[in-house]
């Protein structure tokens, strides 16, 4: 934990410099795949454990409200984007968890749900989460999109996802704050495009 060692100059230090390491290409797609998504009709998917489970949450709650402009929340004919976060039901998940095994709490849900073009975000720091990697390969094998936030070495989940973000860095509270923060811009530029404002208005 950086935090033991460092004082708080040295850790916002070193959090801008890993900040500026982040693969810009890398944030781009995975914008481009949330859009896309949009475009196409197609669910996105959103998975990770502990923390990274509540980024998951916290990552629909933003892309299900916040890609919406305020005067149009009440418009009922307004096209929304189809979002999930497969870590919220959590009957379901204790269900699936007593009576299979705790690694098929996402595989279940997404055999429910998900269908070929579908958008799949698995989030983990250690990319080596066996739920996270049992719902991968299992969207891999069914023609959905996978797209991987990880830490540390990227783990299992680097080798199997279809693209993804890597931060480089084995530290996870700071591999966690990296993925919530470039979230908040992929957010705003899907907002921008589904909303033709900013840099994309026309």
């Amino acid at each position: 934990m950086l935090g033991v060692t460092l004082d708080a100059e040295a850790y916002l230090a070193r959090l801008t410099t890993e900040l500026a390491r982040v693969d810009r290409a890398a944030m781009q797609r995975w914008s481009d795949l949330v859009f896309q998504a949009w475009e196409q009709d197609r669910f996105v998917f959103l998975i990770g454990n502990g923390g990274s489970g509540l980024t998951a949450s916290h990552f629909c709650e933003d892309f299900g409200k916040g890609t919406i402009r305020d005067q149009d929340l009440r418009d009922e004919s307004k096209k929304r984007l189809k979002v999930l976060s497969l870590t919220d039901n959590a009957g379901w998940i204790m269900a699936i968890g007593n009576d299979i095994a705790y690694d098929q709490i996402f595989v279940q849900q997404l055999m429910n749900f998900g269908r070929a073009g579908d958008v799949l975000i698995a989030i983990s720091g250690s990319g080596n989460s066996g739920n996270v990697l049992a719902a991968v390969d299992w969207a891999n094998r069914h023609g959905l999109i996978t797209f991987g936030l990880t830490g540390y070495n990227g783990g299992r989940l680097k080798a199997m996802q279809q693209d993804g973000l890597h931060v480089d860095l084995n530290d996870m509270g700071m591999v966690e704050s990296i993925h919530m923060c470039l979230h908040h811009w992929v957010l705003n530029d899907v907002y921008a495009r589904m909303n033709r404002e900013g840099r994309y208005a026309v």
